[in-house]
């Protein structure tokens, strides 16, 4: 069975726990309140055939950019989130796509996945989980 494309615009539509991750995360209070207030667009490339993807996401206030290939082990900055930098692998789960970020964070990473027009996106790190959904822009 083929894996699904991800690719498309997603506008972020709702959001949980988003505090208690970024403080998880020894991000300050004042930037924690920022962020909580921001509603992400995720503009996501996605070649199946190779397993290339894109993943940028897009606010007023900071962008975040991420490339990699499914399955292949990489070093990530995530010097704009909270700068630091893990080795991060993205692999399939079924139809979901897991991301495991080894570094100075103990159970750091996240899951995305599609329902209909929703792409749904886990976040964790250190026993806290936040969630955030997206719709497909038209």
């Amino acid at each position: 069975m083929s894996k699904p494309n991800y690719s498309g615009t997603f506008h972020m539509v709702e959001q949980d726990n988003m505090e208690n991750y970024l403080a998880a995360l020894d991000i300050n209070f004042a930037l924690r309140k920022i962020v909580c207030l921001l509603k992400p667009t995720k503009e996501i490339t996605h070649d199946p055939a190779t397993g290339a993807m894109k993943i940028r996401t897009l606010t007023t206030f900071k962008n975040f950019n991420m490339d990699f290939t499914i399955g292949k082990e990489f070093t990530e900055d995530l010097g704009p989130v909270d700068g630091r930098t893990c080795q991060t692998t993205v692999s399939w789960e079924g139809d979901k796509l897991s991301c495991v970020q080894r570094g100075e964070k103990e159970g750091r990473g996240w899951t995305h996945w599609l329902e209909g027009d929703k792409l749904h996106l886990e976040m964790r790190v250190q026993g806290i989980v936040a969630k955030q959904v997206f719709k497909k822009a038209d």
